[in-house]
């Protein structure tokens, strides 16, 4: 074993892995780990230009003689071994004589250290375990690489981030999480830790986490090296912050995002989309965006409208502008084997391909393939085309679905990108997909760039991606998930979130019971960083069956507006629309926090109040920006609500007037027209007017 420094980089020879740890950053370490000759330089999410720092490595010399051994003490022989120290700003990585790492705060803090079982230099640790901190292990017949690394686990720890899982855990301590993306879970492997620190597991490859009692294991299925970063700070802001400096950060929220977003499976029609931007300002009702969305086209693959639905889009387009509302187009990645671009992309090599059998990834309305967004050419391509069919209509903005993308089945071992195998590389997808029209409408001058995107990981916010939860279910128990999914997208570096209000899947729009659903995930939806109306409303034939030139259409699912859902809901839904509209220049502060910080928009209490050890356990609650706490209703027939209002402030509830003393648990009424919000200290909005 072999420890030495090459400038500010401090290495490790242990055979046959060589393990490099660099200062990056403000406060923060890269540690990557290869049994190849030649490290792997993909630098996957940490690719931001790295801010040079005061670092220094430090060699120590340690007494290696065993103290069990007295012939030893008694010759008076000792054996040497040395230690070193990697210093970065508040963060100190420490290397034992063995090869293994721990980390420290500056105040000598222990932060997480690499989990061993093996015999070290003091012997407190048997040779017949044989646990190692970290393991490479070569796949047969490959020139792959399955890898484990293992950390401590401390009892006093919670785990915040990691993306969007659909379950109800905010603290991702005890929980098993698989490193892969699919609709409705979005793995962005970046976590803050109560204990102090940030860690990102930068590897886009297929993989688990295990945030269990007795220690922390992630792995990858199939890889070419180890590759994380660590940093630290004395606030979660602090945390994301350098986090953010060295993945990227979200560009500052476009005015129209910040408005209302009409949306609903699906406008079938050139006529239906006018008909209801039209009925929509004729009530005066305030909208930014109503969104056309799939099959729109002709072919899955033309990127572009289907003239017979929609015989003069630029009319319409434009139509819509004058009334102050953007259109927003679906692109899917699938390219369907019949469609005009098949063939060249296909020729190309834009297209994702199978290791076995035919190359078709999903069969889903026709037989197709997903394009092949980790291949720059193909990023181009496809964002050429849109550029041609949309873009010319005066379209600048992109609902980007099934990005995870959605395999069917999700079979990673039997598809290749043009990054790699899918195994290794799959999770990089949706930032590559979100990358090609960032960066196509950027060499095209544009300014206010912002695209809809159902998947993310880390380092998508730099490319004004907007990530939305998925296909979810119409159920208070799937509104409480997505509850915690967006606010640990936010503490994983993701600040612009979204979910379809009232869910996607199930919906029956003459349901009392989805009503008040409704009205309740609508009335948060106020609160969210997009606010933004979707979902395929049931049942879907209940209406007449379209059909041209003989073959049926998709149909049109039923009506998704405001008006749509009696006069009670109407009424109240109204009342959220211009709430939202109040609440303007807030958001637009809120937003510029994010692009300059990286702080979340929507945050859980601890994010503002760390010091406050109960806030680290509230999870129903959180806080929009620094000064409103939101408590969304979500149980059925329920009229109150009990909510934590976090130490050091005071709270005012934005219904009632009632100011409360921080540190308290408090009964608030929650009729159905009210989602309890309270300002913090002195800070006032015309909210319930």
């Amino acid at each position: 074993m072999e420890i030495c420094r090459q400038g500010t980089r401090l290495i490790i020879r242990r055979h046959p892995m060589t393990i490099w740890l660099d200062p990056w950053g403000p406060n923060g370490i890269r540690v990557r780990a290869s049994c190849e000759k030649k490290m792997d330089e993909h630098d996957w999410a940490l690719t931001e230009p790295v801010e040079e720092t005061e670092s220094s490595i430090v060699f120590r010399e340690v007494d290696m003689t065993d103290p069990w051994n007295k012939a030893s003490e008694d010759s008076g022989k000792h054996s040497t071994g040395t230690e070193a120290d990697l210093i970065n700003g508040k963060i100190r990585a420490s290397v034992s004589p063995e090869g293994w790492i721990s980390f420290f705060d500056d105040k000598g803090n222990i932060l997480t250290q690499e989990y061993w079982r093996t015999r070290d230099h003091l012997n407190r640790y048997t040779v017949p375990l044989r646990v190692e901190g970290r393991e490479m292990k070569s796949i047969p017949g490959t020139d792959a690489w399955q890898l484990t690394a293992r950390f401590e686990a401390y009892d006093d720890e919670q785990i915040f981030g990691m993306g969007q899982y659909q379950d109800a855990q905010l603290d991702k301590k005890g929980c098993i999480l698989e490193l892969a993306h699919r609709n409705s879970q979005a793995s962005v492997p970046f976590y803050v830790s109560s204990r102090g620190y940030g860690f990102l597991w930068n590897n886009p490859a297929v993989g688990q986490v295990v945030f269990g009692n007795n220690r922390t294991e992630w792995s990858a299925k199939s890889t070419r090296k180890l590759d994380y970063y660590i940093t630290c700070g004395d606030t979660p802001g602090e945390i994301l912050y350098a986090y953010t400096a060295v993945t990227g950060r979200t560009p500052m929220m476009p005015e129209y995002g910040m408005g209302y977003w009409q949306c609903k499976l699906r406008y079938r029609t050139q006529d239906e989309v006018l008909k209801v931007a039209r009925e929509h300002k004729r009530r005066g009702l305030p909208m930014d965006v109503i969104v056309v969305d799939f099959f729109h086209w002709t072919r899955q693959g033309d990127y572009r409208f289907d003239p017979r639905c929609f015989p003069d889009p630029k009319a319409m387009v434009d139509e819509l502008r004058s009334m102050g509302i953007r259109t927003v187009v679906s692109v899917w990645p699938t390219v369907d084997e019949k469609s005009e671009n098949y063939g060249v992309m296909r020729e190309k090599g834009y297209l994702i391909r199978a290791e076995r059998g035919p190359d078709n990834t999903t069969t889903w309305m026709g037989a197709s393939c997903f394009y092949d967004a980790t291949n720059p050419d193909a990023q181009r391509f496809v964002w050429e085309k849109c550029r041609e069919n949309y873009g010319s209509l005066g379209i600048e903005n992109y609902w980007l679905d099934e990005a995870e993308p959605e395999y069917g089945p999700y079979d990673f071992d039997n598809y290749r990108y043009d990054a790699g195998p899918a195994l290794q590389v799959t999770n990089v997808y949706p930032v590559g997909y979100a990358r090609g029209f960032y960066e196509g409408q950027k060499a095209d001058g544009k300014e206010d760039i912002l695209s809809l995107i159902r998947c993310a990981w880390a380092g998508s916010q730099k490319y004004a991606a907007l990530t939305w939860s998925g296909d979810v279910h119409s159920s208070f128990r799937s509104m409480r998930e997505q509850l915690q999914a967006g606010l640990s997208m936010g503490m994983a570096g993701i600040p612009w979130w979204t979910c379809d209000l009232g869910g996607f899947l199930c919906g029956v729009g003459d349901d009392p019971h989805f009503r008040e659903l409704l009205v309740r995930w609508f009335a948060w939806g106020a609160f969210l960083p997009v606010f933004r109306m979707h979902g395929e409303r049931q049942p879907w034939y209940d209406r007449e069956i379209a059909y041209i030139d003989g073959v049926e259409q998709l149909t049109s699912g039923q009506d998704n507006e405001v008006w749509s859902f009696g006069e009670e809901a109407y009424q109240i839904m109204t009342q959220y629309l211009f709430m939202r509209e109040r609440m303007r220049d807030y958001i637009r502060s809120v937003m510029d926090e994010a692009h300059r910080t990286g702080a979340p928009v929507m945050r859980p209490l601890f994010f503002e109040f760390p010091h406050d050890r109960k806030s680290w356990h509230a999870a129903d609650v959180y806080l929009f920006g620094s000064k409103l706490l939101v408590a969304p209703v979500m149980e059925e027939n329920v009229r109150e609500r009990r909510v934590y209002l976090p130490s050091g402030a005071q709270w005012t509830d934005a219904y009632t007037g009632v100011t409360y003393t921080g540190g308290e648990e408090v009964t608030v009424p929650a009729p159905l027209d009210v989602i309890p919000v309270f300002f913090r200290d002195d800070f006032r909005l015309p909210l319930y007017k």
